[in-house]
């Protein structure tokens, strides 16, 4: 066999079709050196147009082949030193991500190339049923790594087994590998269609490889035209809204949906852009698995016709990055997603969407997240900040909206570190807000703990950490601070900036009938927690709801000039 270096440079030389694949006698698919991974760094090595890796580049993607040491993580950069500095500085965001996406690949052909397959934890193929069962332990225990080396011995043992290119899917999606997870359910479908939730892991699978195909592309360096001048954008955002569920039976309101917002529709409308979290799908039809017994079903599915009421009250823009969105499966989420176009209301919510609506002269782009892969992924970081740098390079002003963090009456506070709500992740918030903020987001909306939280401002922007039940009829706990929301106003220039904001307080009463609250008691609350997790970031908030950057300490009961 030629030196590993001989078979990278030819590799790199060679058209995209005549790429060899390591991944046949001599390696498990984990080792699989592709043909699109090798496009993709030879892309970055020639193009001059995204910045053209020169020596010290080329030398490190060189050695990646030489120095068969374990796989870098997908997260780490080509190193770049002396002289060359300056030239790899130049490498742009979708050049970089291809090399670092490649990175993995080009170490496993190099071991492989170096016959040190085995310290790589690569298995060799044995008897299927053992690999497929060491393959989902590891998976369980969180070792991708080891649970792809299995399972890929279990498909090139078994090609037949639908299980075993099942849990392969999933093993490379812990991974980021999204095209090979939809390679191997595309193969399952074929093997075995009735594989319960197939469709939705496909779909996952592809909106996922969507938006990493996406993000490789050049951010759009074309400067905008600039806004008209003294524009202003000024923002009603509210949190969870679910207005009645068909399932399970009993709980849609008597008086129809739309009694459920009545009394704070003029609230709603008195905004040139009016946001919500829709909580459940839009759908007439679909089952879902989430039920055992009506007495434990916390799935949602409103009316299509409830929609009507939202764009009634002058809701513009929904979230769908929920953990309700797919309550009754793709079907579903699509249902949801056409009515609300059929009634001109944007939304985002699936991995890579990101809605767009333009007013007062201003292109606004609001991008939702949620911590699972089926939507804009809040626990993906290097992919969230990417998606939001691309959406600031096309709009004027970009909002963030999120869906995290523990739930009900003990999760008020923000905490330092990661949320745990029943053993899933719901994401470290401070670092998460933070890093959109630098990426470009203006506003930051967060809902998901079903009661209200603090408010900070960082970098001059505003982050509403959440905003608390709104609208949420029927089976919902609603007792203390789970009945208090809000609508939150702000008022950004025409640059983004924030130029002023307050709280109008809510509160629901009965089943779910959201009100107007005179006694303001979300205010303080707000008030109180904001100085408790905050004291030196947090937002200033005066009696009457009014919002202002902190310019010096205050206490819990202080009020705005």
């Amino acid at each position: 066999m030629a030196p590993p270096s001989v078979l990278l440079m030819l590799a790199l030389a060679a058209p995209a079709a005549s790429v060899p694949n390591f991944s046949t006698a001599e390696s498990s698919s984990t080792a699989r050196l592709t043909a699109a991974g090798m496009a993709s760094v030879r892309s970055v090595i020639r193009d001059a147009s995204t910045g053209r890796l020169e020596a010290a580049g080329l030398a490190s993607v060189t050695a990646v082949a030489q120095d068969p040491s374990p796989a870098t993580p997908a997260t780490d950069t080509v190193p770049a030193t002396g002289a060359a500095q300056s030239q790899t500085e130049s490498l742009s965001e979708a050049g970089r991500i291809a090399v670092e996406a490649s990175v993995g690949a080009l170490r496993a052909a190099a071991l492989v190339m170096h016959g040190k397959a085995g310290a790589s934890g690569l298995a060799t193929v044995g008897n299927p049923d053992e690999h497929y069962a060491r393959g989902v332990a590891a998976l369980q225990s969180k070792d991708s790594r080891t649970a792809i080396a299995e399972l890929s011995a279990c498909v090139q043992a078994a090609p037949s087994r639908a299980d075993c290119r099942w849990e392969l899917g999933w093993a490379y999606s812990v991974e980021g590998r999204w095209a090979d997870s939809l390679t191997q359910w595309t193969q399952v479908r074929a093997l075995n269609p009735n594989q319960p939730d197939l469709e939705g892991a496909l779909t996952q699978a592809r909106n996922q490889a969507a938006l990493q195909a996406k993000l490789a592309q050049p951010v759009d360096s074309t400067p905008r035209p600039p806004p008209p001048p003294g524009a202003k954008l000024r923002i009603r955002a509210a949190g969870d809204l679910m207005l009645g569920t068909t399932v399970p039976e009993g709980y849609m309101p008597p008086e129809g949906g739309g009694s459920v917002i009545a009394a704070v529709r003029p609230l709603l409308e008195d905004a040139d852009l009016t946001f919500v979290n829709l909580e459940g799908p839009l759908c007439d039809t679909g089952k879902t698995t989430k039920c055992r017994s009506p007495a434990n079903c916390y799935a949602f599915r409103s009316p299509t016709s409830f929609g009507e009421y939202l764009k009634e009250a002058g809701v513009d823009v929904v979230s769908t990055a929920n953990n309700h969105s797919g309550d009754f499966g793709e079907e579903c989420r699509r249902a949801t997603e056409s009515t609300l176009d059929a009634l001109g209301i944007a939304w985002s919510g699936p991995p890579g969407s990101v809605a767009t609506v333009e007013r007062n002269g201003l292109k606004i782009g609001l991008v939702a997240f949620h911590t699972s892969a089926g939507c804009n992924h809040l626990n993906n970081l290097p992919t969230a900040t990417a998606l939001v740098k691309q959406t600031a390079a096309t709009h004027d002003i970009v909002i963030v909206s999120f869906h995290g963090g523990a739930e009900g009456g003990k999760a008020l506070h923000v905490p330092a570190g990661r949320e745990m709500f029943f053993g899933e992740d719901r994401g470290d918030l401070r670092v998460f807000t933070h890093a959109v903020v630098d990426a470009g987001a203006h506003l930051v909306l967060g809902h998901g703990p079903h009661v209200a939280r603090a408010m900070e401002f960082y970098q001059g922007r505003l982050i509403a950490y959440s905003m608390g039940n709104f609208a949420t009829y029927g089976r919902f706990n609603l007792k203390g601070p789970q009945g208090l929301g809000m609508i939150l106003e702000v008022e950004l220039d025409s640059r983004g900036g924030f130029s002023n904001g307050r709280i109008l307080p809510t509160k629901q009463v009965g089943e779910g009938i959201a009100q107007p609250d005179p006694a303001a008691n979300v205010v303080s609350l707000v008030r109180k927690l904001t100085t408790e997790d905050f004291p030196d970031t947090g937002a200033r908030i005066a009696d009457d709801g009014r919002l202002s950057p902190r310019k010096s300490p205050v206490t819990a009961s202080s009020t705005a000039p």
